[in-house]
């Protein structure tokens, strides 16, 4: 069985195009990590900004979402979500290798 550890994703808050996601859009999101992982942990939105490969600027809020589940799993849960979002990158990454539930 696969060790359980504690993730953190961001999600976009806007489209490409400028139009914002729609709660109930972030909600189909959060039945697939429910469906994958067993839970996840919505955090408010923060802004961030990151320069593409080719030299672009993007500014952006973000939502961070802390997921506990396997390796295999976030793998699974960050393509979904650059497919869902239609991202040209999604940023995931460890925050703990140790999880326990009581």
């Amino acid at each position: 069985m696969s060790e359980i550890k504690m993730w953190e994703i961001l999600v976009p808050t806007i489209r490409n195009d400028g139009r914002p996601f729609r709660l109930r859009y972030h909600r189909v999101w959060d039945k697939f990590v429910r469906n994958v992982s067993g839970g996840l942990t919505v955090i408010p939105p923060v802004k961030g900004t990151w320069i593409s490969d080719v030299g672009d600027l993007y500014t952006e809020r973000m939502i961070p979402v802390r997921i506990a589940c396997t390796d295999e799993e976030i793998r699974k849960i960050a393509e979904h979500t650059k497919k869902y979002y239609e991202q040209l990158e999604v940023l995931y990454y460890l925050v703990s290798d140790t999880v326990h539930f009581v």
